[in-house]
């Protein structure tokens, strides 16, 4: 141990073996971030937790009644909608900024720039994502005999409050801030076990019955009126490589799925292959070809072999 590690050790009463472990982690730190943005001074990453909390105030203003301070009185509901946008579009801003700070040829004042710009878009596009998280649980209320109330809904259904963060998280992804987006639909995740990459585009009245172990891919396109169940996966069937066998982002590479499709438990659907209006896809099939439009796939019915009973 030199001597400026046996210093803070000392100042600090940390061990002397606890000292020199965090110097080697600060050397192994420093080559990465070094190969990561290339020698230039290290930036300031987002925070996760400043992004949950502006995701949980946006819901919040969005269903004041349910997802606001308890007790919240009517004649209050419209200041509080009010302080708690101020609040997310400020703080939203500055995580924007930051995401795009960690780009190596980024230039401080124009993300600072778009990053006031793409707060204030998100949140004039919070009027679209009401309208379509409505029709979203007014379809969970069609498509669930079990569900008593739209209240009911709103608290208790996970694939519901899924699709309302997608929703709030697809917005961002469209304005640029995709890792701001992603770090959003990993919390959904973490709450509900339905994961939607906050890339997929997903139409009106979209319904997830149950939903855990749910996978909708980046570029999955679902059309209106669809209902999922438990265990679906809408995946990529294989990763285009380049002439330097590194991957090719960005191409479509998820299903389509078209209006009044249902897919049952334990489906998975691969491929960019598109999936007809009014199709019904059976559980447990494994699909990676397009349908045309009012197909039934199901799996092969089991057959019971009784064996005969033979008298004693």
């Amino acid at each position: 141990m030199d001597g400026a590690q046996e210093s803070v050790a000392n100042e600090s009463r940390i061990p002397m073996e606890i000292a020199a472990l965090a110097e080697r982690l600060r050397l192994i730190r420093t080559v990465s971030q070094q190969r990561r943005y290339h020698g230039r001074p290290t930036p300031h990453l987002p925070s996760k937790a400043v992004i949950i909390e502006v995701l949980n105030d946006v819901i919040g203003a969005l269903y004041p009644r349910h997802f606001g301070p308890p007790g919240l009185c009517p004649q209050d509901t419209d200041a509080h909608v009010a302080r708690s946008l101020t609040l997310a579009r400020q703080r939203l801003s500055r995580q924007i900024e930051l995401e795009l700070l960690l780009a190596d040829d980024a230039d401080a004042d124009a993300c600072q720039l778009y990053a006031e710009d793409a707060a204030g878009q998100f949140l004039a596009r919070l009027i679209r994502v009401r309208d379509l998280h409505d029709t979203d649980i007014a379809a969970a209320y069609a498509g669930d005999p079990s569900a008593k109330s739209l209240d009911e809904i709103v608290f208790c259904f996970p694939g519901v409050a899924a699709i309302l963060r997608h929703r709030l998280a697809h917005e961002l992804y469209g304005l640029g801030a995709t890792m701001i987006a992603r770090i959003m639909a990993e919390y959904s995740h973490s709450l509900t076990g339905i994961d939607i990459n906050p890339g997929a585009r997903i139409g009106p009245a979209f319904f997830v019955d149950h939903g855990t172990g749910v996978v909708i891919g980046e570029t999955a396109v679902i059309g209106r009126n669809v209902r999922l169940y438990q265990h679906v996966t809408l995946g990529a069937k294989r990763f285009e490589e380049d002439d330097e066998g590194n991957l090719v982002k960005g191409q479509p590479r998820h299903p389509v799925i078209e209006d009044d499709v249902v897919i049952y438990a334990g489906a998975t659907i691969l491929g960019r292959i598109t999936i007809g209006r009014g199709s019904v896809i059976g559980g447990g099939v494994w699909l990676t070809r397009s349908l045309p439009a009012g197909s039934a796939v199901t799996q092969a019915t089991p057959e019971l072999a009784v064996a005969p009973v033979r008298a004693g």
